[in-house]
């Protein structure tokens, strides 16, 4: 059997990091042929090095450029470097563990070109999944394997089960690290306590959007175009110790749950290899050892976050990409320390209520609706 062929999107982010640990374990399944970063040019050489990577794309020109100095490859820069990474026909599989609307244009890119794409890029489903699944429908060779954790979940509850089956999907959540603070505490929240999550290793961005609980409400919305179920039949569920991934309500009373230890290794293999499942050097859960598992409803009124997610996916059409594009800027100023933390739902209230939400027909629409949220946060 050949290797497969990776295209790396986010190589140096926690999910790349992860990625990485799976190839080093079965170098005769994976090879890496592409990686991309955003600007991180520094800490992607020694990984182009050590798998002998022959092409590589950095977003940003400059680090583009300063890379090329130092790495014989090919070295690709922009979005049109991206683009032109995820279409070679070099590459089997795209794993995209890119941060932000970046990812959703070169997913979008890989189903036009027949790509099995793991996705780890929530954003993508965000910003534009009706236009994400009208693609899968023009191009059926082409599929996607989620890798989020929770969403890894569910689909290996669903095992190809029909979306009329399922009466609730049940996302968990760990609740991060202010679930038992008071809410009259919220507004000294500081950057550095807002980056320390209680179960998870992830990058700057994911681990506030977790604090504020609006990396569950982004969930919500990707569970809802990844496997059709309407928003009322997705509830979110706290559970502090991030064992229960998700789990899965059937019209027949059956509550299909996976479990395993918080290690993102786990989803990211099984959407490389699926439907296989290969060994797996991680640790094992020991149910006598944890003794318990505690679940809690998510509290709105400290967490507007989610509430907030829950109405920009009602409303459907370019309202998610809005949202999301707002979120990225205010968790950004957030980390700049120009904001507070019960700044970040204030100002995605504030663009939402003046948003104008138009229809989502084209990734053009879906990049306007995203330039408008950014332009209207940042004001």
């Amino acid at each position: 059997m050949s290797p497969k062929r990776i295209a790396l999107l986010g190589a140096t982010g926690s999910i790349g990091s992860s990625t990485l640990k799976v190839v080093r374990q079965h170098p005769d399944r994976f090879q890496i042929v592409a990686a991309a970063v955003g600007r991180q040019w520094e800490k992607l050489l020694p990984i182009l090095e050590e798998f002998h990577i022959p092409v590589a794309a950095v977003y940003d020109a400059d680090a583009a450029q300063a890379l090329s100095k130092v790495y014989k490859g090919k070295i690709l820069s922009g979005m049109e470097g991206l683009l032109a990474l995820v279409s070679d026909s070099n590459v089997d599989y795209v794993l995209n563990g890119l941060v932000g609307a970046i990812g959703c244009n070169p997913t979008l890119e890989a189903i036009r070109h027949g790509k099995t794409v793991g996705l780890a890029n929530k954003e993508t489903m965000v910003m534009a999944g009706a236009l994400i699944n009208t693609t899968l429908k023009q191009h059926p060779e082409s599929s996607i394997i989620p890798i989020d954790s929770e969403h890894s979940a569910i689909f290996q509850c669903l095992a190809g089960r029909p979306a009329e089956e399922i009466e609730c999907i049940e996302l968990t959540a760990s609740g991060g690290p202010f679930r038992d603070f008071p809410k009259e505490e919220f507004k000294n929240i500081t950057k550095a306590a807002a980056l320390k999550h209680p179960t998870w290793v992830m990058g700057e961005k994911i681990t506030i959007d977790s604090a504020t609980l609006m990396n569950k409400g982004l969930e919500v919305i990707e569970a809802h175009y990844l496997f059709g179920v309407g928003f009322d039949s997705i509830r979110v569920v706290i559970h502090p110790k991030s064992i229960v991934h998700s789990m899965v309500q059937f019209r027949d009373g059956s509550l299909m749950a996976q479990l395993g230890s918080p290690d993102m290794q786990l989803p990211i293999q099984y959407a490389l290899v699926y439907p296989e499942r290969l060994l797996l050097d991680i640790a094992r859960l020991d149910l006598t050892e944890i003794g318990k598992l505690e679940f809690f409803a998510p509290d709105t009124d400290k967490f507007p976050c989610l509430r907030l997610a829950y109405e920009a996916g009602r409303r459907g059409d370019t309202a998610p990409a809005i949202l999301n594009a707002a979120n990225e800027v205010a968790v950004a100023m957030f980390l700049d320390e120009k904001i507070a933390f019960t700044d970040i739902p204030k100002i995605l209230e504030r663009v939402l209520g003046k948003a104008s939400i138009g229809p989502l027909n084209s990734f053009e629409e879906a990049l306007a609706a995203d330039a408008w949220a950014r332009d209207a946060a940042k004001s």
